[in-house]
């Protein structure tokens, strides 16, 4: 009952805050606030596999785009649709979905193409599984870019509804952050940490490697698709360019910053590395200082970030939070009984 009231509790402060955003900020604000809210999405999701389980996946930007591109051709409105898309199958063609149903759809798409691509790749280890997930990703971009017909292919799909707002961001948020808790905290959990610390004693303890390993890909992979179509609507355009390889390194890098194994590290961490570009935008562009005029410092975002990974991986291997999780307890400095 304690952890129920917590839990409400803990909901009751975020839609409260997220309520006087709402409110009281521009629409330029509430968007960096709806950005951080899908960068926790994809860092917590992206930490059931590589922190979790101990797969270290690069494929995430791929599933990302799989959920993108999913809920655009949904719920696009039938005239846009005609419009841009004039040769999509008659069924496809002819369909426009409500929001939530095509944002369910896209993380369920995700899903299957991780089980799809899991069978075989899971069966790798280490970096090979990495480079085989990077090149799932390179795949997808591949397929988007050669595929006019449905995707548009490089030119993209342009006029997606402007669906996506802070509290749909937060809704996803909670019901994310709180199944991937719930399932930390189950049998299927401690399988998948079993899998992590010592795969071959999982197996002779009777964990099933392939179906725990398949269903963290797919658990992962189905928020990453959420999270995609999110973004899609967030943004109102998508182009194969914007699911690259720099997008699955800075959720990677968030990951590992906050700590791989802790879903309060992914929280604090997407949200401080989110903040860091728009902090450092008047930098980078050149500003007035003290009456000094600054010279432009493109890349010095970048710069920082991967400062702040290899200081990390020198000095806190296992990231900000390691596998330790957040308490009001801790927070408020109580000593558990």
């Amino acid at each position: 009952m304690k952890r129920f009231l917590g839990v409400l509790f803990g909901i009751s402060i975020l839609f409260l805050v997220i309520f006087f955003i709402d409110k009281r900020f521009n629409s330029y604000y509430r968007e960096i606030f709806s950005i951080i809210g899908i960068n926790i999405i994809l860092v917590t999701s992206l930490n059931i596999s590589n922190g979790f389980t101990g797969l270290f996946s690069l494929g995430h930007a791929g599933f990302m785009a799989v959920g993108a591109y999913t809920s655009a051709l949904l719920d696009l409105p039938l005239d846009k649709k005609a419009m841009l898309l004039p040769n999509l199958p008659y069924w496809l063609g002819h369909i426009s979905l409500p929001f939530l149903l095509s944002v369910i759809m896209a993380g369920f798409m995700a899903a299957f193409f991780a089980v799809l691509v899991g069978y075989p790749v899971l069966r790798l280890k280490g970096h090979y599984l990495s480079v085989a997930t990077l090149g799932f990703m390179v795949i997808v971009r591949v397929v988007i870019n050669n595929t006019p017909n449905l995707t548009r292919g490089a030119i993209g799909i342009n006029n997606i509804p402007n669906y996506t707002n802070i509290w749909w961001v937060y809704f996803w948020v909670v019901i994310t952050v709180y199944a991937l808790w719930r399932i930390i905290n189950s049998s299927y959990g401690r399988a998948f940490l079993a899998i992590r610390e010592d795969h071959i004693a999982a197996s002779l303890s009777g964990v099933n490697l392939t179906k725990y390993k398949i269903l963290s890909f797919a658990i992962g992979a189905f928020f990453a698709g959420v999270a995609g179509a999110l973004w899609a609507h967030q943004i109102t355009a998508i182009t194969p360019r914007a699911f690259s390889f720099v997008t699955t390194f800075n959720i990677v890098v968030m990951l590992v910053i906050g700590g791989m194994g802790s879903i309060s590290g992914s929280i604090v961490s997407a949200f401080l590395l989110t903040l860091l570009p728009e902090l450092m935008r008047p930098l980078e562009e050149g500003m007035v200082l003290f009456g000094y005029q600054l010279p432009q410092l493109y890349g010095l975002t970048q710069l920082i970030m991967a400062t702040l990974l290899i200081l990390v991986m020198i000095f806190r291997p296992k990231g900000l939070m390691g596998d330790r999780e957040l308490s009001l307890k801790g927070i408020l400095g109580q000593k558990s009984s």
